[in-house]
């Protein structure tokens, strides 16, 4: 059973950083992408970064978070500085292969 466990949400002020680690564990053959997402109360879910032929970020956040992989520990992660009140959101990782896997999500909050 494939299992997407996100970690290193938690209440910063503006201008800090987090970096947030997805853990993926179960068997996922020919992953095309891997990725996070994110949602604000009100909004509709959307797309921080991914990581697959390319990578590629959303325009908010350019310059401001990075995506890595770890391969060898089945990981991706989010580097997030230059926090603003506007990414505060639940961040969620996401695992395209086969088929689509989602993790439960990770709040993350910027106080101004």
């Amino acid at each position: 059973q494939v299992q997407l466990v996100e970690s290193g949400g938690g209440l910063v002020q503006a201008g800090g950083s987090l970096r947030l680690s997805c853990a993926v564990s179960g068997d996922i053959f020919s992953i095309n992408s891997m990725g996070w997402y994110r949602q604000a109360p009100g909004k509709q879910r959307e797309l921080v970064a991914i990581m697959g032929s390319s990578t590629n970020y959303a325009d908010s956040v350019k310059g401001r978070f990075t995506i890595s992989r770890d391969n060898a520990k089945n990981s991706v992660y989010l580097q997030m500085n230059s926090l603003k009140p506007e990414d505060t959101a639940v961040y969620y990782c996401r695992v395209r292969g086969a088929r689509d896997y989602w993790g439960r999500g990770t709040q993350v909050t910027v106080s101004s």
